[in-house]
């Protein structure tokens, strides 16, 4: 399959390249430690341009692969264009990007072990986000704390971990941003998971293209998207599903549809 190659160069070959920064005067960065990883991370901080002007609080989106988010000097092969697409329309939230872990990064973004591609450590990363760095943002930060602003976001892998840990914790993510999900690393234990689950009222934006290389990729977003329908009243309109025609496995597929998915998530 073209895409899990391309997921294997990802984290074998991944490094800065050397364009120019394009990183908005919006974003910061911070380093912090992660003891359920044993590493330091590096988190990017996006804030609404009238931060330091308002007293408001602020929805906040936390996303993985933070390198790809806003800096094309950092990406892999392209950024996803956050800063500025959320300048462009005055967003009201904040926006926290979370280091991948390079070659730990199958490692921290899959819940279970793949019998060809190891990982399973999901269950540690999200200990991180959810223990260590949401408290940290929501006290350096003038967030809104509740669930329901509260967002998980990620595409491939990311959006598998970004679906489980909303799974995991509807207490903390209200939302999640679910681009190219990569169920197939974990099909048979999250779809179990989903058998299991009574009630799944979390906010649900699923993209993904019709070309993205996984013959399984749509079929297993409607099999997801059905059994979330089949957990709430569908009069709800809490999940969305947009399949991409010519759509590939890439950044390019993220970045075009991230306003539309804000857009509509918040």
């Amino acid at each position: 399959m073209k895409f899990i190659l391309s997921l294997l160069v990802f984290v074998l070959f991944w490094k800065n390249n050397a364009q120019e920064s394009t990183l908005s005067k919006q974003v910061s960065t911070f380093t912090i430690e992660a003891p359920q990883l044993n590493a330091s991370k590096k988190i990017w901080v996006y804030l609404p341009k009238n931060y330091t002007e308002s007293n408001k609080k602020y929805p906040v989106i936390y996303m993985h692969d933070g390198q790809n988010l806003f800096d094309a000097k950092t990406s892999y092969v392209g950024e996803w264009n956050v800063d500025e697409t959320l300048d462009s329309i005055n967003a009201q939230v904040i926006v926290i990007g979370i280091e991948h872990g390079g070659d730990k990064r199958v490692e921290e973004l899959t819940p279970y072990k793949h019998e060809k591609y190891g990982g399973g450590k999901a269950d540690l990363y999200l200990d991180f986000i959810v223990s260590t760095l949401k408290p940290y943002v929501d006290q350096n930060y003038r967030t809104k704390t509740n669930a329901k602003n509260t967002c998980l976001w990620g595409s491939s892998l990311g959006g598998l971990v970004s679906f489980y840990g909303a799974l995991k914790y509807p207490k903390v993510f209200g939302k999640v941003g679910c681009f190219s999900p990569s169920f197939w690393f974990n099909r048979k234990e999250i779809f179990g998971m989903m058998e299991q689950t009574k009630s799944y009222k979390t906010k649900i934006y699923f993209l993904c293209g019709d070309d993205e290389g996984d013959e399984d990729m749509v079929k297993d977003l409607n099999a997801i998207e059905y059994q979330v329908n089949t957990k709430r009243c569908q009069c709800e309109h809490l999940n969305k599903t947009i399949i991409v025609k010519g759509g590939q496995h890439n950044e390019k597929l993220w970045r075009e549809g991230f306003k539309k998915a804000y857009l509509w998530l918040f």
